[in-house]
């Protein structure tokens, strides 16, 4: 009996034709663009006619729970940096239609990474300034549409302002993706923070035990706490999961001045 002949391998499509597939795509993405982008003038009005007008947009909680579902899609090409660049930029775009949307960033001494940072997460969308000073940042959250990214500093515990601020939250913790390195800064302004379904809560307390021995009562009432950055006899912590303020067993953690400064949803390649 004859052999059968093996299959020979497919054709690759030349230079020419791949070419001629990625203009048809660009066109194709250009007009899905398009139309997302248009749909936030839409937005705006349906907002105004439900009384929501002159509140800021941002929704940090969905925008997390999207771009969640995106990265949990089949995908072939597209890493998940790619894919939350891209969508940072449409979001930003679109709250910056719907109505003001500004930045105020205070890196320390590393200016350069904290606006990268920002616009990271941001977008370019969204006018930039950078702050001397960060009670100057927090200064320019108060206003509509305001947001500052501070830097975490081992010698400034402007967090710890927080705590005597009955509307500015921490919802954002940079960089959103592990993959682009350590938790650096956060996000500040006047938002609701909901839970996004994975999240970290930032706590601050006085106490005057080493935050080992803080971290270990916490976990004792089963909090899972991380020191993050100690201060002017204040030290942060993030806490595993959404705690609202008024939680029983923050209460019963060490110190007599402390409290939840917001929360954040974990970093959306873990």
């Amino acid at each position: 009996m004859a052999q059968a002949k093996p299959s020979m391998p497919a054709q690759p499509p030349s230079l020419a034709e791949v070419r001629e597939r990625i203009d048809a795509i660009d066109a194709e993405l250009l007009r899905l663009v398009d139309e997302r982008a248009s749909l936030a003038s839409v937005v705006a009005a349906a907002k105004t006619a439900a009384g929501e007008a002159g509140k800021f947009g941002l929704r940090p909680a969905r925008e997390a729970q999207l771009l969640r579902k995106l990265l949990a899609s089949p995908r072939r090409g597209a890493t998940p940096a790619l894919v939350v660049r891209i969508w940072r930029e449409l979001i930003g775009e679109s709250l910056l239609v719907q109505g003001p949307f500004s930045l105020a960033v205070w890196g320390d001494g590393d200016a350069a990474r904290a606006v990268e940072l920002a616009r990271l997460r941001f977008g370019a969308a969204p006018a930039l300034k950078q702050a001397r000073r960060p009670e100057d940042a927090l200064a320019a959250a108060r206003k509509l549409g305001g947001v500052a990214v501070v830097a975490l500093a081992p010698d400034n515990a402007w967090w710890g302002r927080l705590l005597a601020e009955p509307r500015l939250r921490v919802f954002a913790a940079l960089p959103c993706l592990a993959a682009w390195g350590p938790l650096s800064a956060l996000a500040v302004a006047d938002v609701e923070v909901e839970p996004s379904g994975a999240d970290n809560t930032f706590w601050v307390t006085d106490a005057p035990q080493p935050a080992s021995a803080i971290e270990h009562a916490l976990s004792r009432d089963g909090v899972a706490a991380t020191p993050l950055v100690q201060a002017g006899g204040l030290k942060l912590f993030m806490l595993a999961g959404f705690y609202q303020p008024h939680d029983a067993r923050l209460a019963r953690a060490p110190g007599s001045l402390s409290g939840v400064i917001g929360a954040a949803p974990s970093p959306l390649d873990v």
